[in-house]
């Protein structure tokens, strides 16, 4: 019975810390300016995915195979849409990678959390450095997530104005070229509202989404 009462503290007491490397994530994300990671639904995501990962990971340890197949699966539903940014494909997969690590040693999570917060604040606060002489090593990374407004634009054709515009920062389209996604920023709101005008006539387009900061 003792022996069992200590598992499950340490269970329970892996969990809280599962979520607690979620959250600190999230905190980091807002330090460096990040407005996007601060949404309820990003910060719901980064407390519960290494939980949810950790306990796939634990029931399952018999079967090493299963466990990463269901972890996969769980992984392609949030995935199967275009990815809009890189930045936080890589994000949910750590999480994903720490809930992972805990159910081996709790020790291997924290790193890894410590790690990637490590990594984001330096880089963060490398660009402040570069910048005060004049040097612009990571272009848009930090600033679209604050300084840019930002139109991100869901169509069934390729819009060919968009391709030209020196605001596109990115552009994706599916294997069977029946969607586009693009996205464009700007420190300007005049120059995003001008791109919205000269799409507005478009009957291609599905959606629009503007956030101005």
């Amino acid at each position: 019975m003792i022996e069992i009462a200590a598992h499950n503290k340490t269970l329970i007491l892996t969990v809280f810390l599962a979520m607690a490397s979620g959250f600190s994530i999230r905190i980091v994300l807002s330090l460096v300016k990040q407005k996007w990671a601060s949404t309820y639904h990003h910060t719901m995501s980064y407390i519960l995915l290494p939980v949810i990962t950790f306990v796939i990971t634990k029931v399952i340890t018999g079967n090493i195979a299963l466990s990463l197949g269901m972890i996969g699966a769980l992984s392609i539903v949030r995935f199967r849409n275009p990815v809009k940014n890189p930045f936080e494909l890589v994000i949910f997969f750590a999480l994903i990678t720490i809930g992972i690590s805990m159910s081996v040693n709790v020790k291997y999570g924290l790193l890894l959390t410590a790690t990637i917060n490590f990594t984001i604040l330096a880089s963060y606060l490398f660009e402040i450095v570069a910048r005060k002489f004049n040097l612009h090593i990571f272009s848009l990374s930090f600033d679209e997530g604050t300084a840019v407004n930002i139109i991100e634009i869901q169509s069934n054709q390729a819009i060919d104005i968009l391709h030209d515009s020196k605001f596109l920062l990115q552009y994706v389209s599916d294997k069977k070229q029946q969607e586009f996604h693009y996205k464009l920023v700007a420190k300007s709101r005049g120059d995003i509202e001008n791109i919205r005008k000269s799409i507005d006539q478009n009957k291609n387009i599905e959606s629009i989404e503007v956030r101005f900061y």
